[in-house]
């Protein structure tokens, strides 16, 4: 290619009245080839490449030795029917959480303080998977007490949305914690194919972030919004929020995590949530 940009060059040379332009111009064009060349190879030393995997990042990023699956429930309810959905939430949800009979745990649920308004945050863990939660959802279909709930709590509601996820191998289980608290749910939707390098940042950074004991649990989604992470903390209050915040940038690796994390998120939302009465979280 390029040697046929020269000839093309040099034909013209004889061409031109201007002896002295004509072999600027050649000079110019062989610059701004070499030039290329150069520049091709130099970006060259920068194209990432991708090794070949055989596990799927659910494998690689989730804890295997509990096998546990969560679902996240975000409902937004009409104002006027917020009290009295929280009272049919409190008194429902928990007898479900205690019954053996259902291999499943109510983590936490939550009304959400700052953020989108008048919304409800439920956290479900199942222990044993995916065929915990099917036993779940075909026994909770004969149970009357909880079909007359979802028909009550339709009334109420605006609109529904939930997300089936795994947690991160290296957060901690969620565990009920005594309160009073405020929960922060950071939510962050990752460009397609950047999961693992988020998990490989953050499972330095957690380390950074435990020493006040405020992180809860981190999870990504598997069905649902795809490539979201969901990272819940727990704080005294607003200030202490801040102060724990802040104090992070003090500690060394801090700023590297951010500056290297951020370029993979699309999108970030944080909501400030109080939980309801019945919440494990307190």
């Amino acid at each position: 290619m390029a040697t046929r940009v020269l000839q093309r060059a040099a034909t013209g040379l004889k061409q031109t009245k201007n002896g002295f332009r004509a072999h600027g111009q050649v000079s110019v064009i062989a610059r701004s080839l070499a030039a290329h060349r150069e520049d091709s190879w130099f970006k060259s030393l920068f194209v990432r490449k991708v090794d070949p995997r055989k596990d799927a990042h659910a494998t690689l990023l989730s804890k295997k030795e509990d096998n546990n699956l969560y679902k996240i429930q975000f409902h937004n309810v009409k104002p006027e029917c917020l009290d009295a959905y929280n009272t049919l939430c409190e008194d429902v949800l928990p007898s479900i959480h205690t019954d053996p009979e259902y291999p499943c745990e109510l983590v936490g649920t939550w009304n959400t303080w700052y953020g989108e308004q008048d919304q409800a945050v439920h956290l479900w863990r199942y222990r044993g998977g995916y065929p915990a939660l099917t036993e779940v959802m075909n026994k909770l279909r004969q149970n009357k007490r909880f079909m007359d709930y979802r028909t009550e709590r339709g009334k109420m509601l605006l609109s529904r949305r939930n997300q089936l996820l795994l947690e991160f191998s290296f957060w901690n289980e969620p565990v009920p914690r005594p309160g009073p608290n405020i929960y922060e749910l950071r939510s962050y939707q990752l460009r397609p194919g950047t999961m693992i390098e988020w998990g490989n940042y953050w499972a330095r950074a957690i380390e950074i972030r435990q020493q006040n004991q405020e992180a809860v649990g981190g999870f990504f989604s598997q069905i649902g919004s795809l490539y979201t992470v969901h990272h819940l903390w727990a704080y005294k209050d607003l200030q202490s929020r801040d102060d724990t915040r802040n104090a992070a940038w003090q500690r060394e690796g801090w700023d590297e995590v951010v500056y290297y994390t951020v370029p993979l998120i699309q999108h970030m939302e944080s909501r400030i949530m109080i939980p309801m009465k019945s919440s494990p979280l307190k």
